[in-house]
């Protein structure tokens, strides 16, 4: 059981993401490749509606590294992105650990980075559905 219940915090309720959001995320994660590509989501009103790049993150063929101390406090901010450069979405141990660690909602791109070529998850790691809205 966890020490302290953010089940009724808003940012736990994100369950859309505009378009034009997700069209950035693919574009930035296929720009990217062979390497990942690595932001914050931010959103309002339970839509993802932006990306927040964070100074110093490194990324290379098997990671992306967060410099966290650059992280600005931002009640927006819910969760994070990044893309694997293979043929799958599935989440590395790595990947639970910073889900687990921060944010309610995170997404994983893989290759060929298309529209349909991403899952999303909740901070415990389960999928979840984002619904993609205009």
């Amino acid at each position: 059981m966890p020490l302290f219940d953010f089940s009724n915090d808003p940012r736990a309720k994100v369950d859309r993401i505009r378009r034009r959001t997700l069209k950035m995320i693919m574009e930035a994660s296929k720009s990217s490749f062979p390497s990942e590509f690595a932001a914050f989501l931010r959103a309002e009103e339970g839509v993802i509606k932006e990306l927040m790049l964070l100074p110093g993150t490194v990324s290379g063929n098997s990671h992306a590294i967060f410099r966290m101390s650059m992280l600005p406090i931002d009640f927006t901010v819910v969760g994070t992105i990044h893309s694997h450069p293979s043929d799958t979405s599935l989440p590395s141990d790595a990947d639970l650990d910073l889900f687990r660690r921060y944010g309610w909602v995170h997404i994983i791109t893989h290759a060929p980075y298309e529209m349909d070529c991403w899952t999303s998850y909740s901070g415990r790691g389960d999928i979840i559905e984002l619904k993609v809205v205009d």
